[in-house]
């Protein structure tokens, strides 16, 4: 099992491998010729970036079986998700702000996130774990109430849209299975969340393969797998998100309002 991150050093971007309390600062290409360059630092300290840079960042609704059931809706047929922009995208232990034009709620969603290594386009499933690098922790931060505002349009991509509504990390954890893991959600230091991943209906190499058979997903590419039972909003003018995956570690997040 490897844990890749990326860091800010000034104005560059650089990334490696947690070894330890250090980081084994890497050259290339992370999802390719990633070579170690003898450098290390310690990882204590370090400005940690979003693990990896997504062309595209896929979020999934109604992926669990539990949460379907709370909500007495139907399991989908097939994955129901929607896109969210790259602008969402915050590091780890960011201060995500809600933004000025808005007034409404905004709600945390703990998430597993994964990584696409290599180009995937029309594979199976069983060809689907050769194509992902690894898994994260996602908080889907989403406007509760823009989705609804319009009775003729759910504006799924506007409510999770905002700059920053996107944090994950801390980084990326190969060779993980997530069927064995669950996810735990702490607001303002309170259990939110606790649900089993093995609760997904459409677990990540069925994911995956169906999604590619829909678009080109390219390395670097983020999936947001879905929640479950425990979504709520954060009502103090400062919250601290914890979102704890096991055999990942802990996705912390400030949001301000």
């Amino acid at each position: 099992m490897a844990k890749w991150v990326r860091f800010t050093d000034g104005a560059a971007t650089g990334f490696g491998r947690v070894e330890g309390d250090q980081i084994a600062v890497h050259a290339g290409d992370m999802f390719g010729t990633a070579q170690p360059t003898g450098e290390t630092r310690p990882l204590a300290g370090a400005q940690l970036a979003a693990p990896c840079d997504p062309t595209k960042i896929i979020a999934l609704w109604n992926n669990f079986h539990g949460l379907a059931a709370k909500l007495n809706v139907a399991e989908p047929a097939e994955p129901l998700y929607l896109l969210k922009s790259t602008t969402t995208v915050a590091a780890p232990d960011a201060e995500v702000r809600r933004p000025p034009a808005y007034s409404g709620k905004t709600v945390y969603e703990g998430e597993l996130g994964i990584v696409i290594g290599r180009t995937a386009r029309n594979i199976s499933e069983n060809e689907a774990a050769e194509h992902i690098f690894g898994y994260t922790i996602v908080n889907d931060l989403t406007a509760a109430d823009i989705l609804n505002k319009d009775p003729t349009f759910p504006q799924w991509a506007r409510a999770k849209g905002f700059d920053g509504y996107g944090p994950f990390g801390p980084w990326i954890v190969t060779d993980l299975d997530p069927a064995t893991a669950s996810v735990r959600t702490v607001l303002n230091g309170a259990e939110r969340q606790n649900y089993p991943l093995s609760d997904m209906i459409f677990p990540p190499a069925k994911l995956v393969a169906l999604l590619s058979q829909d678009m080109t997903l390219n390395p670097g590419d983020l999936i947001a797998c879905g929640t479950s039972i425990g979504v709520g909003s954060m009502k103090e003018p400062r919250n601290e998100v914890d979102v704890s995956i096991d055999g990942i570690g802990t996705l912390r997040t400030i949001f301000v309002q």
